[in-house]
């Protein structure tokens, strides 16, 4: 039996995109998927981090993790994805930080077009707010998104081995969701009939939402297995905004509440504050969604 708290600390280190960390974190989840008895195929690829980010290399190299247990049958896919990226960065300041300096730079801007008297200096609050966003390694990453490769392989180890589902773990989501569009751009067949379930950021606290970038039957049924909000725009940036273009129908499932957003990209985020609650919980719920009949 998985001892899902070794496994999460292990996985739950700072490891930025092309450190020795994130390679040590990617030969786990090679490790634990072939325990199940998937056959992992990596996709290599190169992207430009979003502009908006300071601090990072003009060009940097990932590797995504694609996962299927052999059928034995030639051209057969698996009907559903579980993905989650496995890569994570550190900021100076926190997403809830970012966010309301994002609103202030629009509201600012907004207002500058509308000749309102606060624009200027909610246009100066924005822009303090976002030349802070420098990229570094000093966050482990529990929450944002250990959590979720946990409650992956705490998924699969609750569906049998013949339901037809794959794993994906993207790369570089942290610095512009390179991993998933380089996936859509190269790999489109892998998606085509296909249903992306997404998770990024699995807090203990909080309720499970599904944002629904495609809608479909089986998005509905993991909403409803969850309790789920559901929303169809949320103000976050995740990997299933990217794979929602070439998928049958795609959500992201994320669980937290507003002390969530505080901590993460932080060094708070880290396995101290996580009992894994909130893993079990979404894991449980996908099961029986997943589980045939």
């Amino acid at each position: 039996m998985t001892d899902y708290g070794l496994l999460f600390r292990e996985l739950a280190v700072p490891r930025l995109v092309g450190t020795a960390n994130h390679q040590k974190v990617r030969e786990v989840l090679k490790r634990e998927l072939a325990a199940r008895g998937f056959v992992v195929e990596a996709h290599a690829f190169t992207g430009r981090p979003a502009r908006a980010l300071l601090g990072t290399p003009r060009e940097v190299h990932g590797i995504n993790l694609i996962a299927q247990r052999p059928s034995g049958r030639r051209a057969v896919r698996p009907s559903v994805w579980l993905v989650a990226h496995y890569d994570s960065k550190g900021q100076p300041i926190s997403m809830a930080v970012r966010l309301i300096g994002f609103f202030a730079l629009v509201a600012g801007l907004v207002g500058i077009l509308l000749s309102t008297i606060p624009a200027v200096a909610l246009l100066l609050v924005g822009l303090s707010i976002m030349l802070r966003n420098r990229v570094n390694d000093n966050s482990p990453g529990a929450v944002d998104n250990a959590t979720a490769l946990i409650a992956i392989f705490m998924t699969l180890d609750q569906l049998p081995a013949a339901a037809p589902v794959g794993v994906i773990f993207p790369d570089a989501e942290e610095l512009g969701l390179l991993g998933a569009r380089a996936l859509a751009a190269d790999r489109p067949d892998l998606f085509a009939d296909s249903t992306v379930i997404n998770l990024d950021g699995l807090d203990d606290v909080g309720r499970s939402t599904a944002f629904l970038h495609r809608p479909g039957r089986i998005g509905a049924a993991v909403a409803e297995a969850l309790k789920a909000r559901r929303w169809r725009w949320l103000p976050v940036i995740v990997d299933g905004m990217a794979l929602a273009r070439v998928s049958r129908e795609c959500v992201t499932i994320l669980k937290g509440n507003w002390r969530t957003v505080w901590i993460i990209h932080r060094p708070a985020d880290s396995t101290d504050r996580v009992r894994l609650d909130g893993a079990a919980i979404v894991a449980a719920g996908l099961a029986r969604a997943l589980r045939p009949a």
